[in-house]
Parts: structure tokens; sequence; C-alpha cells
């Protein structure tokens, strides 16, 4: 499963961001129509170089707005444009889905600034830019775990904003697709006949993401590893906690019937 429709509500909370932080102002016209025109080192007065970076922005020319918000911070690393413009330079790399350089850029602006009232926004993005890169449960997960200790950290440490809020929603994606793994891994263990293998992967689906929707099959799975392992007792206990969490679910059916032909001594009702 690829986890997508991501950037319409991203962007939503980005542009509240923008708002709040940039200044507003005229747009000096640059001379010059290729890129390494526009970022190439000639000192500018701070504000021009940021409102041309903005104007850039505005425009969808993410890569040279991003080289530009930089140039701010190289060529004017005091003055107070350059903090935002450290910020802005995470933003565009974002929207470019350049996720190395967004994390980066944020990670370093957390670095330099850990108290700024735009924190929030870079722990949000740095999350963002994990998220994003989620892919099908197929492949390794580990940017799915980056994505999820950083979308926790997001709600650990700002819990009333409206980041924390969109990280909570994620989060119920990026455990589901966690989970999803560990299933996949579980049944394969499963086909191969390694029946203890594939428990210890079900029974973390349900240590670990009970809530999740794939939560009832990892409790059959479990049923059935157990009864292939030869401990009918514990099969007939995970189709009891199935049943009573779950009674209308297909997976109880599957499991009742189960236990009625391995385990018949035992009621799971």
């Amino acid at each position: 499963m690829t986890i997508s429709a991501r950037r319409p509500r991203s962007f939503v909370l980005a542009s509240t961001m923008l708002a709040s932080t940039m200044l507003l102002g005229g747009c000096a016209a640059f001379g010059g129509g290729g890129d390494g025109a526009d970022t190439a080192y000639v000192a500018r007065d701070v504000e021009t170089l940021y409102s041309e970076a903005k104007r850039r922005l505005e425009r969808g020319n993410t890569i040279v707005a991003a080289a530009l918000f930089d140039e701010v911070e190289r060529q004017h690393p005091y003055s107070p444009w350059a903090r935002r413009a450290q910020l802005m330079s995470a933003f565009s790399y974002y929207s470019a889905r350049d996720y190395n350089k967004a994390i980066a850029s944020s990670q370093r602006f957390l670095s330099i600034h850990p108290g700024n009232k735009d924190a929030p926004y870079a722990y949000y993005l740095i999350a963002l830019s994990y998220y994003e890169q989620i892919s099908d449960v197929a492949r390794d997960q580990k940017i799915t775990e980056q994505a999820r200790l950083a979308l926790t950290e997001v709600n650990r440490r700002f819990p009333t904003t409206q980041y924390a809020a969109d990280a909570r929603l994620k989060l119920d994606l990026v455990n589901d697709h966690l989970a999803g793994k560990e299933m996949e891994i579980g049944r394969y263990y499963q086909r191969s006949g390694r029946w203890l293998a594939a428990q210890i992967r079900f029974q973390n689906v349900v240590d670990e993401y009970q809530t999740t929707s794939h939560a009832p099959e990892a409790l059959y799975r479990l049923t059935e590893s157990s009864l292939a392992l030869g401990i009918p007792a514990e099969a007939t206990k995970y189709a009891a906690v199935l049943g009573a969490n779950y009674p209308g679910s297909k997976w109880y059916d599957k499991a009742y019937e189960l236990i009625q032909d391995n385990a018949p001594r035992v009621t799971t009702s």
C-alpha cells in the first residue's frame, strides 16, 4: 500500500506558516533568464534578495527559490531575515520534493533557533518529508519508521497545535502501514512452515498495533500458528480474544471453525 493524497493538507498548513512569517513587499526585477544568473553570488540588499526568493517560490520555481533563500543567509547571516530564510529554504526544498535537503535545512534551523516560535513548523516539516517518502509494504520500512518517530515528536512537543492534530491523523496511517508490513512477513513465514517466526510477527501486531485494521487477522493467524505448533490451548485463547473484540469479523468466524475442527472440546463463545 502506498500512502497517497497527502499534499493538499500539507500545503494548507504551509500556507498558514507563510502568511505569518514572510514580510510582504515589492519584488525587484532581476536580470538574466537562467537559474545560474539568478543564484550566482552577487551582493544584493537583503530585502531585494528575500523578495526575489519569495517571488520565485510563489511562481513554483522552488529549486531557485531555495537557492535564493540560502543566499539570504550567506550574504546577510546576522540579519533577522536570515532566520526566516532558513525555514523558507526548507519549505522550498520540501515543495520541490527534495526531502533530504528539506530535512537537513529544518534540522539546521532547529539547531540554531530551538526556541523560535516557528520551531513547531520545522519539526512538522521534517515529519512530512519522511511521511511523503513512505513506499509500499513490500519494500524496506526504515523511512516509515522515521516518519512515525518524527510525527510522534511533533505530537509530543506541541500537542495543542494544528501540526500535532495533523500528525495524529498521519500516525494512524503510518501505524497501519507498519502493521501491514509485519503481517506480510508473518504470512510469508507461515507459507514457509516457519510457524514460530510467524507467531512473533503476528504477536507484534497485536502488541504494538492493536488499533489498526490488521489486528483481527493477526489474532486469527495467531490461532492458526498456535494449532500448527501443537498448542491448542493458546489457539483457543487467541480465538476467544478475537471473538470478544471483533465478534462480527470474518476472521472470528474462520477462527471459530478452526477451533471446532482442531480443538472441539474447548468453546470460544
